[in-house]
């Protein structure tokens, strides 16, 4: 199910997220990610649209209901390995949608390894369904 997503983990080296260009400010904040970062976040936007039953749009309830905020410091330190799709797919919803307020969020998710721990989260979820069928 998040094959589109898990396609990146190999591909989120801090060395390949940290390779962008443009330039970002406080009132236009888009960047112009390499083509791994880009691509991810295109693949999310697309996993959210073709999935209307996760509800992402009200990602920030869906975090909050998992006791995490909207907030980069509580997503960096939310530890996936209970939460389910709908709650890890919030966090990378979160992360796409924090562009519009932050400087380079995806970006810095990626260095840091939150989101290669997110994807990896969902990875598990994939495997976890397949040993039931």
């Amino acid at each position: 199910m998040y094959e589109s997503l898990t396609v990146f983990i190999p591909k989120l080296s801090p060395a390949e997220c940290s390779k962008h260009g443009g330039s970002a400010s406080p009132e236009h904040t888009t960047v112009d990610y390499n083509e791994v970062v880009g691509g991810l976040t295109r693949e999310i936007y697309a996993f959210a649209d073709a999935h209307p039953e996760y509800d992402l749009g009200r990602y920030g309830e869906i975090l909050h209901k998992h006791g995490l905020d909207w907030s980069m410091k509580s997503m960096r330190a939310a530890d996936v390995s209970g939460l389910d799709g709908q709650a890890v797919m919030a966090l990378l919803v979160g992360a796409v949608r924090a562009e519009h307020y932050c400087t380079h969020p995806v970006l810095d998710l990626c260095e840091d390894g939150s989101i290669g721990r997110w994807l990896a989260r969902l990875k598990e979820l994939d495997e976890e369904y397949a040993d039931t069928q």
